[in-house]
């Protein structure tokens, strides 16, 4: 019986030439990644079990990318970022991309494969949930907690169970005004956030194969919210010319054989998908945007690993271009090119930025995770109690922007946008060229 893509990467990376699902086995990380939030505690477990003199397994695997809570200025915030800065110059750490610096880049899940680090069929293991993000390259990629990350940081190891695989091919067009943030919350409104629980989540088919890799992350990125341990999709020309212009390393291409089994497959028909949101106070709790006009928003907001990557703000200002919007609109690049990007990209002679603050409400932030989770009271975007959002991030759960009495609403680029203008939710097809 055949293998799928992510069995082959960890059978490579357990050194066996077979693994099923179920197998515990011990897997070798390339790449260990924290940051802000979860740094501090994952350097605490490392000096506590191997010593503080100890040294990481590897200097050149260990990727520290402070992105949550940097401008603020609350101090416990500050000593976070401190406590990561001298554990980098205790261990000679090459990659540090220190907030106050001209390495500072930005959210960690686009950060890192601007940077280079992210290659097909290897193992990464980050302290951040959203680090499936990264299957979209090929690559196995899962969120762990602060102990296991301490015990990869000593060993460059970590016992794992090989999960089960669900597929989900989606083929055909997709209609205008959707996306793959529509795909992948459809996906979790049909099977739930816990459809997936610690399964893989492959995803496949011609719809898949005509997305751009930021596209690709999007979907990749969601797949924790189903409750899955990774998401991933098999590598292919735009992948392989994607990782070539980012880094100089050689990497392996794996795909799943014909005869790989599945805990489930399910088919999408690309051409009968809408826009979608998720409603408070889940990501599963899906409906169709345009059966949805009568909800009232107070700001629309644009960012975050899932949706404040290039192409969602080329989305965004496609649709705005021309419009007044009538509630706040915050833009939060994730990264410092993402934000160079926004300048200096041009739709009709207008830069994407100027688009944006020709809507009449716009607020313009430097790169960082910002809202997304909350964080101290002097964090842009964040939600006062009340406020209702529709937001292209990845969660919306109680508080998740700030007050507890917020809302958050989850929608593409897109949506946000077209939200953005008539103050409800709405479905962008309408101010969208055919």
């Amino acid at each position: 019986m055949g293998m799928t893509i992510t069995e082959k990467i960890l059978a490579k990376a357990a050194n066996k030439d077979v693994v099923k699902p179920g197998d515990n086995i011990w897997v070798n990380a390339d790449v260990l990644m924290t940051h802000d939030v979860c740094g501090p505690g994952t350097i605490g477990v490392f000096k506590r079990e191997f010593g503080n003199d100890a040294k990481v397994w590897d200097k050149e695997g260990v990727v520290i990318i402070p992105d949550h809570y940097i401008f603020t200025a609350d101090e416990m915030c500050h000593r976070n970022v401190d406590t990561l800065r001298e554990f980098v110059k205790e261990q000679n750490l090459p990659y540090f991309y220190e907030p106050g610096t001209e390495t500072y880049s930005g959210v960690c899940h686009v950060t890192l494969p601007e940077k280079g680090h992210i290659r097909p069929g290897e193992v990464l293991f980050g302290t951040d949930s959203h680090t499936c993000t990264h299957g979209a390259l090929g690559m196995f990629a899962t969120g762990i907690g602060n102990t296991d990350a301490g015990f990869v940081m000593g060993t460059g190891k970590l016992l794992i169970k090989v999960p089960q695989t669900i597929k989900f091919v989606i083929d055909g067009e997709l209609p205008t005004g959707v996306t793959a943030k529509d795909i992948i919350l459809k996906i979790i409104g049909d099977i739930g956030v816990d459809g997936a629980t610690y399964c893989a989540m492959e995803f496949s088919g011609s719809t898949i194969d005509a997305l751009s890799i930021e596209e690709r992350m999007t979907i990749c990125n969601m797949a924790i919210e189903a409750g899955g341990k990774n998401g991933i999709i098999a590598p292919d020309e735009k992948t392989i010319e994607y990782v070539k212009s980012k880094t100089d390393k050689e990497f392996t291409i794996f795909s799943s054989d014909e005869d790989a089994e599945y805990q489930a497959v399910y088919n999408y028909d690309a051409s009968k998908l809408e826009a979608v949101v998720a409603l408070p106070f889940s990501p599963d709790n899906v409906k169709a945007a345009k059966d949805c006009s009568d909800k009232k928003l107070d700001r629309s907001y644009i960012g975050s690993c899932t949706g404040g990557k290039i192409e969602d703000f080329v989305m965004a200002a496609e649709l705005l271009n021309g419009h007044k919007v009538v509630i706040d609109l915050f833009i939060v690049p994730a990264t410092r090119e993402v934000e160079e990007a926004i300048n200096t990209i041009k739709i009709d002679g207008k830069t994407l930025v100027e688009i944006f603050e020709s809507t009449g409400k716009a607020h313009i932030a430097e790169p960082s995770c910002a809202a997304c989770l909350g964080g101290p009271v002097d964090t842009f975007g964040r939600c006062n109690n009340g406020e209702v959002c529709i937001s292209t991030t990845n969660r919306n759960f109680p508080g998740r922007m700030g007050g507890l009495d917020s809302e958050t609403i989850l929608a593409s680029a897109y949506t946000a946008a077209a939200s953005a203008i008539t103050g409800v939710i709405t479905d962008p097809a309408q101010y969208l060229k055919k």
